[in-house]
């Protein structure tokens, strides 16, 4: 399983992934789910996947080709002309992925599936966040629905209903993700550290920002401890 969480804010981006797969009680693994593409002053993209491991990496295994062409007449995310484009390229490349991956697995009575999210700027465009489903369509983040989350997010989904905005600061915001990561992993025994967060500030057309985040972090510890004391507070302060 799999908790990677975006939010869309007037300051930039906010991305933050887990790195646990899951195969098995005896089959656990750490696997970045967070990848970034830049091209100075032009352009910087970034992609979080949850889902099946062969599907995921497979599809950005041909992004990656693709790149690696350095072919005008060939759709990758460093050529495309709009952050739509990019969008509509990892969907298009994921549903062709998952059709191959099905018609394999439904041999063998097994399933398979994935989504991703998809973040950036390109210059001269605004700063944008898809969500992409298995089949290739999408939906995008805006001012109403400032974040978009994929894998297991109904236990961090409360506080960023709570407290995120698209005015909400960049500092709150990464407060606001590492908090909802904290209750997922407290939660679903299936999401792990480390943890991979990057931020893309708006008009900078690069990762402003990016921290890989280990179990024994004491930062993040802190954090998580501070949290629970505030909610105990808060719990023992209310009257019914």
């Amino acid at each position: 399983m799999t908790y990677c969480v975006g939010l869309l804010l007037d300051a930039g981006i906010v991305l933050l992934s887990d790195t646990r797969t899951n195969a098995g009680l005896d089959n656990i693994a750490v696997y970045r789910k967070m990848f970034l593409f830049e091209k100075p002053d032009d352009r910087v993209v970034a992609i979080l996947t949850a889902g099946s491991l062969s599907i995921t990496q497979t599809v950005l295994a041909r992004l990656n080709e693709a790149i690696e062409l350095d072919d005008d007449e060939v759709p990758s995310l460093m050529n495309c002309d709009t952050m739509l484009e990019v969008a509509e390229l990892v969907g298009k490349t994921l549903s062709d992925v998952t059709v191959d991956v099905r018609s394999k697995m439904e041999r063998m009575s097994q399933k398979a599936s994935a989504s991703m999210l998809v973040a950036g700027q390109r210059k001269g465009g605004v700063i944008r966040l898809f969500l992409i489903y298995p089949e290739g369509n999408f939906i995008e983040a805006s001012n109403d629905t400032p974040y978009l989350q994929i894998g297991e997010h109904k236990y961090g989904k409360p506080i960023l209903d709570r407290v995120v905005q698209s005015n909400t600061s960049l500092s709150d915001a990464k407060k606001a993700v590492l908090l909802s990561m904290d209750s997922t992993l407290r939660s679903n025994l299936s999401v792990g550290m480390p943890l991979d967060m990057a931020v893309i500030e708006t008009d900078a057309l690069k990762v402003s920002e990016k921290r890989r985040i280990e179990p024994d972090d004491d930062h993040f510890r802190a954090m998580s401890a501070a949290w629970s004391d505030a909610l105990r507070r808060s719990f023992e302060d209310i009257e019914v």
